[in-house]
């Protein structure tokens, strides 16, 4: 699968997945765009890892709630590289918490991240897709949107919203041989996860038929069937990667 010639952006691609997903579009040939809001040390570090393997990145700083800033930057990326072909929209944050004790802006916050995000930027480069009548979009739900989760309503609202998204973008999008895709991770070895007690981690364990935790690689290497070309007869679809924890449709 190569993805010589095209432009990728990868929203939240400083860390964990978003890392893994920038190597692997780089090392499949494309030009990479990390997207980061504050964390500019680990950026670089992707961007040393991309390098170090010959491939090309380029950083992309902004926020995928601030929709002027985002467009912005995006009207800038395609003015320097023509458009950009592939979107992985993976951007997002938790503000965890019961619903009943959850306050307004934890709600907000999330819902702007992790859905008005995708929204923003999907938006912004769809008019570069169309007009080369080739571009892939790849949203980055969850098994908690699927599944939900108690003291995650925003989370899985958010994530669950991104299916209705890529469904319907799908629909107005395919006639320009745009294709638009989920991949829905399970409970994988990031940040969020490494923070979990050893309690928490083995009942997680306990309820993936695979038996463990997946790795950052696993969810990279769905992203990147769907950024490929061998996916184009593929819209609107989830690609499940978790272990089996959800077996759904």
């Amino acid at each position: 699968m190569t993805l010589q010639g095209k432009v990728a952006l990868v929203t939240g691609g400083s860390r964990g997945i978003g890392q893994q997903v920038c190597l692997r579009l780089a090392a499949m040939g494309a030009m990479v765009g990390i997207n980061y809001v504050s964390n500019e040390a680990a950026a670089k570090q992707t961007l040393a890892l991309i390098e170090q393997t010959g491939g090309k990145g380029f950083f992309a700083p902004f926020d995928v709630a601030d929709s002027e800033r985002a467009q912005e930057r995006i009207r800038e990326i395609t003015d320097a590289h023509e458009s950009v072909d592939i979107l992985v929209n993976n951007a997002g944050i938790t503000r965890d918490g019961l619903m009943a004790r959850m306050k307004d802006a934890e709600w907000d916050a999330v819902l702007d991240t992790n859905l008005k995000g995708a929204y923003i930027c999907s938006k912004a480069v769809m008019k570069g897709m169309m007009k080369k009548r080739w571009g892939r979009i790849i949203n980055m739900t969850s098994v908690v949107g699927f599944l939900g989760n108690a003291g995650q309503v925003n989370y899985a609202s958010a994530k669950a919203g991104l299916v209705g998204l890529t469904k319907s973008m799908a629909r107005e999008l395919a006639s320009r041989s745009i294709t638009v895709n989920c991949v829905a991770p399970g409970y994988i070895v990031t940040d969020m996860t490494s923070n979990l007690s050893a309690e928490i981690r083995e009942a997680l364990i306990k309820q993936i038929p695979l038996g463990t935790l997946g790795q950052p690689q696993d969810v990279a290497a769905a992203v990147a069937f769907l950024a490929s070309p061998e996916s184009g007869y593929m819209t609107g679809q989830t690609l499940h990667v978790n272990g089996g924890m959800y077996m759904g449709n």
